[in-house]
Order: structure tokens, then C-alpha cells, then sequence
């Protein structure tokens, strides 16, 4: 008899991003480009600041780090975060690989196994991964479309609370919704995590990218000190996807002790890519205000296009890179796979991600994909004319 592997391992859920890996290769075969809509690869270039700290390394020896993180890294981010009026000292980050590893420490840190955490949904589908390898249940709670995936009523959300829930988690702005939450939404889940003391973990990768008015942060003010987690991660922000550093941002000590204990299991992380990063913060407002004028572009780009699809529906989203948008399709999954398989317009075609993988409620967002809009203007023309030609003729071919 051969042995078996872990119900985790079973269960463990593969990425709606990258589930079509396989159909997407054989199609690079065959067609001269496909425009990738599907992941968050921004294509903007890496700061040369960044670069130029890898290329000039005087290190003869790579050697383990502190686990928290590089003082001097830490502290640089101390600032970062100040400049946003977030008052939180170097002592209270601990630097992680990549954001995905401190969404799993934090997940952690605060559950046991069997315990609740409350999502609004639809979330970055990878929540669900780390959720199931902290043995962590995801209790979603819908947001809807019409309302651009607005925070659904608080009402909805305590109704969703058990003696097993131990915290709330957001994306701000989100993924795949591009929905920033207003000040008063926050203050609204604050003030919930109080009355049932849940924590809340606030996923703020995509700080920078608010298109109209400013991010709000949980941790602003001074009265969540106890009760508030920040998530972080360079990948976006300066199109390091691949240098694989974030950070866990709290004030509560003891939370932080056994996150720092965590860190501590995987001895440290990447220590030049943290060297490079230090240089990258000294960019600043003006680095970032034309990074977000780039992204606003493109978003008006795509929006533009969809006004002009029939059956559409997508509300304009005021953060991060994506947009989930509403088609009149039945099965999102066919759709995506058509697309690479079957369609193309003078050889060429689009990969976007099937919508329903950003659900944890089965057979949500089979009418729905996620957009991601990391290529350049003309190319994000060129993209959603063949998007719109292609569902045009998918549903012909489907008799819908």
C-alpha cells in the first residue's frame, strides 16, 4: 500500500491564476502573442536604485540575517509607514518573504487550527491556500458588484460570528475588486473587532495605487494598537514581484513575539533584496504619484472599452491594479479556456483569470473575470479588442 499524503495537502486549493498554465503553454505554440491579463506582473520597470545595489554587491559572503529583518531595513520602513501618518516604530515589524508569508505568520499567530477568520468576498484567491496550511476556515461574507464590492453591512458581517472566529481580514484597496474602503468603513470594523475582540488584518499591498481621494490604513489612529495587523508587500508597489519581501506591521507585543518565533523557525529572510530596498524608499512621493498616474491610465483604458461591450457590468474601481467584471457568460472557466484554445484575431488572443476562483462560497462568479491591467496602454487596446470580439463570437458558439 502506498503512504498518503495529508488531508492538507488533499485540500490544499490550486491558484485560479495560474490554473491555466498548462492550456496557455500549448497555446504560445501556436499563436504569434498573447496579451497575460491574468496576474498581478506589473511591467513597469524595476527602479534602477534597486538594481544598481545588486549589480555594485561587495559582499564576499551572503550570510543568514536577523530573522525580524535588517535593522536598517526595518527602520526604513518605520519611516515609510510614518509618512503615511501610520505611528508604528521599527521595533513593531518583522520583515517576511514576500507578503504571502506574512499573511500565513499573521494567519498563525491568531488561530488555532479549526479556527474562523471572516472574509469579505470576492478575495484574492490565494487567502484560501494560506488559510488551509494555517488549518484556518475562511467564513466568507458577500460583496456585490452593483455596489462596486463595497464592505458589506456590519449586520452581515456579526452575523457571520461564532466562539471560533478570531479575526476579520480585508484587502485595501482590494484584490481582485480594486475597491478602496473609506475611513468610515474602517471605523465600522474597528469598532466590531472591539466589541467581539477579533483581530483585524488589513492586506495593504497596494497602498500607493488609490486613484482618487487617499488609502485609509487601520492602524492611523491610535486606538487599535491591540487589535490591528498590517500585511505588506514590495511586489507592486516597486515591481519587485520577484524580490520576495513584505512584512507583518503591529503594535501588539505579544503578537509580534510569536511572529518574531516564527520568523526565528525560518531563520531570516532575503538579505541583498533588502539591501536594495532600502535604496528604493529614498524615491518617494514623486516615484510613486507617477507610478499611480500610469496605473489610472491604464484603468481608464480598460473602462473605456467596457462601456462600449454589450451586458457588461463593471463599476469603476478606485484602487490597485484589477477589476472584476461581470459578462454575459454562465461559466467563466469556458470562457477563459475558449479564449486560449479555440479564438484568436490575426494569431492573437488573451489570458484573463475565471472570477469564480476569488470566491470561497461554490458557484459564485461563474459570470465574472478578473482584469489586471499591468500592460501598457496600446497593448491594453490592442487586448480588449480581441476580448470583445472574442466573447462576441463565444457566444455564438455557445448559443447564448
Amino acid at each position: 500500500m502506498s503512504p498518503k499524503i495529508s488531508e492538507r495537502g488533499k485540500t490544499q486549493p490550486s491558484s485560479p491564476m495560474r490554473r491555466l498554465e498548462k492550456p496557455f503553454l500549448e497555446a504560445k505554440e501556436k499563436r504569434d502573442r498573447i496579451y497575460q491579463l491574468n496576474i498581478g506582473q506589473p511591467d513597469i520597470e524595476t527602479p534602477e536604485e534597486y538594481l544598481n545595489v545588486i549589480k555594485n554587491l561587495k559582499e564576499k559572503v551572503i550570510k543568514y540575517g536577523p530573522s525580524t529583518g535588517l535593522p536598517e531595513y526595518r527602520k526604513t520602513l518605520a519611516k515609510y509607514y510614518q509618512s503615511y501618518g501610520i505611528n508604528v516604530g521599527w521595533e513593531d515589524i518583522v520583515v517576511t518573504t514576500g507578503g504571502s508569508e506574512a499573511i500565513i505568520f499573521a494567519l498563525s499567530a491568531v488561530c488555532d487550527p479549526g479556527d474562523e477568520v471572516i472574509i469579505p468576498e470576492p478575495f484574492y484567491a490565494n487567502y484560501n491556500g494560506f488559510a488551509n496550511m494555517a488549518g484556518v476556515k475562511i467564513v466568507p461574507v458577500l460583496s456585490k458588484a452593483e455596489t462596486g464590492y463595497a464592505l458589506p453591512s456590519i449586520a452581515e458581517i456579526e452575523n457571520k460570528i461564532t466562539d471560533k472566529t478570531k479575526a476579520i481580514m480585508i484587502c485595501n484597496p482590494g484584490n481582485p475588486t480594486g475597491y478602496a474602503y473609506s475611513e468610515e468603513e474602517l471605523e465600522q470594523l474597528k469598532t466590531l473587532c472591539k466589541k467581539f475582540s477579533l483581530f483585524l488584518i488589513s492586506d495593504e499591498v497596494y497602498r500607493e495605487f488609490v486613484y482618487e481621494g487617499k488609502h485609509n490604513s487601520i492602524l492611523e489612529k491610535d486606538d487599535f494598537d491591540e487589535y490591528g495587523i498590517i500585511t505588506d508587500s514590495l511586489s507592486k508597489r516597486f515591481s519587485l514581484c520577484g524580490a520576495r519581501l513584505g512584512c507583518v506591521v503591529s503594535k501588539n507585543k505579544e503578537l509580534m513575539s510569536a511572529i518574531t518565533r516564527m520568523a526565528q523557525a525560518r531563520l531570516c529572510p532575503p538579505t541583498i533584496e533588502q539591501l536594495g530596498a532600502i535604496e528604493v524608499h529614498k524615491l518617494g512621493e514623486e516615484y510613486y504619484s507617477s507610478i499611480r498616474n500610469e496605473y489610472k491610465r491604464r484603468r481608464d483604458t480598460i473602462m473605456k472599452h467596457l462601456n462600449d461591450m454589450e451586458e457588461t457590468f463593471c463599476k469603476m474601481p478606485n484602487g490597485a491594479f484589477y477589476m472584476l467584471v461581470k459578462l454575459p457568460i454562465k461559466d467563466c472557466v469556458d470562457f477563459a479556456t475558449y479564449m486560449l484554445t479555440e479564438y484568436q484575431l490575426d494569431n492573437e488572443t488573451v489570458l484573463i483569470s475565471p472570477g469564480n476562483g476569488f470566491y470561497a462560497t461554490e458557484g459564485l462568479g461563474m459570470d465574472e473575470i478578473r482584469i489586471a491591467y499591468i500592460l501598457n496602454t496600446k497593448d491594453l487596446d490592442r487586448a480588449m479588442v480581441i476580448l470583445k470580439e472574442g466573447l462576441k463570437t463565444y457566444r455564438k458558439t455557445r448559443g447564448l
